[in-house]
């Protein structure tokens, strides 16, 4: 006989085995002893938590000919046996990922019209519901919100969001939550038990906690661990080795480096998770949870509990915990956390990681808050550890380690009153002609005819630019900066063709000719007339008395 299977041999076929989901269990047994049987169902969660199970258990205890007095099906009938077997011309299940059209839909409803076979009930459960096409729902539509008597349908879905409001509204809807920790620990520690296989706590544990609350998971990476080493008892490190994940000391290492700004050992140890064959996206998203893990240590003692770490490994990291600076930690905590998000399209995984890594032990690279902060402190630690800096010498290394942060945090200045510098420096003709062509300008941007003159991609471009008064306090300047989108949008005003059509433009909307320029600075501060972005007010023209 061919081998089955963990997550298959195991799945539950009555209620009393699905595990973590005891809120529907409870509710579905209910509708089932009270004779409260709905007609339409969407059992909702992710991956692995039980939704199709319950379905057929649900399925399976309608049509059951000796229920149980809690609504469990008795599994001994003619109607369960035939059900378990998937032999039961009343059950079918379809799926959706490759059963989505319109005609299949009809099949559907034409088949509604016969009663059922054996049982009391026809029950359709629809898997990945949330790939059914739009005529398709609307095919369905009608037959789900009146069935025959005898009909009962469950879709299963993982985005509920896809699925249309029409056809949720005629649907008790029930949410299947991740499976704790703890659960799935104990489910697996009871089927290793059942299968006579030895295995180590930690592993088990280690196992649950990839599952990521998917029990299914679960099972896949138990039977693939088994599988490894096949007559032996199963460890931590065994798991670890077929898993491809790194143990913590690893991270332990990594994270002193990054306290210690030393980055060729941080790159050092990248290296030697490459050459051990970890798989790199799993890497990230450990050392992202490790982080977290790292930092709940700093906010509170009393969080062993949530951690789910061994005795030893929690000491090892209030270690490291002790080393690095809150702030510092919560920075990389987003650097990693972006990361994670763009790894799974990037194709130099190592490369992503190693410019992570070295961002993590350079924060000069960055000139965001935080970055500045962490920057700060590894001035201060060089004054604990004895360097000598003196106060001015300090803020001269502030100065020109920060660069442009450090002179940003300088330039902060308080709001200005654009509109009153406006009125004091323009006369009121000057003051209404420039109000006149920056709403031009503005609606050239916003108003689809007058955009397509332009170009659409041009005419949106506008927006990266600041609107500026020229010095001749009647022309305009659109001032644009040195990020991406500003070197695009100057590239294209630049062209003389461009600027020259963008007045034509105004010229015809205002009656008038205007001298409209463009520029590129590093930046742009507003200090007087010239530089005020005559966008960011509202220019309302004023009554000359």
């Amino acid at each position: 006989m061919s081998y089955t299977a963990l997550y298959r041999k195991w799945r539950p076929d009555e209620f009393d085995e699905v595990k973590g989901q005891e809120h529907i269990i409870t509710t579905l047994k209910n509708q089932i002893t009270h004779d409260r049987i709905g007609h339409a169902y969407i059992f909702r969660g992710t991956r692995g938590t039980g939704k199709t199970t319950v379905a057929r258990i649900f399925a399976k205890a309608v049509n059951c000919e000796h229920p149980l007095e809690d609504g469990s099906p008795c599994n001994e009938c003619a109607t369960c046996k035939s059900i378990s077997a998937g032999s039961s011309m009343d059950i079918r299940e379809i799926d959706a990922a490759s059963n989505n059209g319109i005609d299949n839909i009809r099949e559907i409803r034409d088949d509604v019209q016969y009663g059922p076979a054996e049982g009391k009930y026809k029950v359709y459960i629809i898997d990945e519901a949330q790939q059914i096409q739009g005529a398709a729902f609307n095919a369905l539509l009608k037959t789900l919100e009146e069935p025959p008597s005898y009909v009962i349908f469950i879709l299963a879905t993982t985005e509920l969001h896809k699925i249309p409001i029409t056809i949720q509204s005629r649907c008790q809807k029930y949410d299947f939550r991740r499976i704790s920790l703890e659960t799935i620990y104990e489910r697996l520690a009871d089927l290793l038990e059942r299968e006579n296989i030895l295995a180590e706590e930690k592993a088990i544990r280690y196992i649950a906690k990839m599952a990521d609350g998917s029990m299914r998971d679960a099972l896949s990476l138990l039977d693939q661990c088994i599988s490894f080493y096949l007559g032996q008892t199963l460890t931590y490190e065994n798991v670890l080795e077929v898993l491809g994940v790194v143990d913590i000391d690893v991270f332990n290492r990594l994270t002193l480096c990054v306290a210690d700004n030393d980055t060729m050992k941080a790159l050092d140890i990248i290296d030697e998770v490459v050459w051990h064959g970890n798989e790199l996206t799993q890497f990230v998203t450990d050392y992202t949870w490790y982080m977290r893990n790292l930092m709940l240590i700093k906010v509170s003692d009393g969080v062993n509990d949530q951690l789910d770490i061994s005795a030893e490994n929690l000491e090892s990291m209030k270690t490291v915990a002790d080393r690095i600076d809150m702030n510092a930690l919560m920075r990389n905590i987003r650097i990693f956390s972006e990361l994670s998000g763009s790894m799974k399209y990037s194709g130099g995984k190592r490369v992503a990681l190693e410019m992570a890594v070295i961002k993590l032990t350079t924060p000069q690279m960055e000139k965001d808050e935080e970055s500045l902060l962490e920057r700060i402190r590894v001035l201060e630690k060089k004054l604990e550890q004895g360097v000598g800096i003196n106060s001015s010498r300090l803020d001269q290394m502030i100065s020109e380690k920060l660069g442009d942060m450090g002179s940003a945090v300088k330039e902060i200045e308080p709001d200005i009153d654009r509109e009153e510098i406006l009125k004091r420096e323009l006369t009121p003709a000057q003051y209404e002609d420039m109000a006149d062509i920056v709403e031009c300008i503005r609606k050239i941007e916003r108003d689809p005819e007058l955009s397509e003159k332009l170009g659409r991609g041009t005419a949106s471009m506008i927006s990266n630019a600041s609107i500026n008064v020229g010095t001749d306090k009647s022309s305009v300047v659109l001032t644009f900066d040195r990020s991406a989108k500003g070197d695009m949008g100057y590239r294209h005003y630049s062209d003389g063709k461009t600027i020259e059509l963008l007045k034509e433009i105004v010229g015809d909307m205002t009656g008038k000719y205007c001298d409209i320029s463009c520029r590129q600075l590093e930046d742009l501060k507003e200090t007087d007339i010239h530089t005020i972005n005559l966008s960011k007010i509202n220019m309302v023209v004023r009554e000359e008395e």
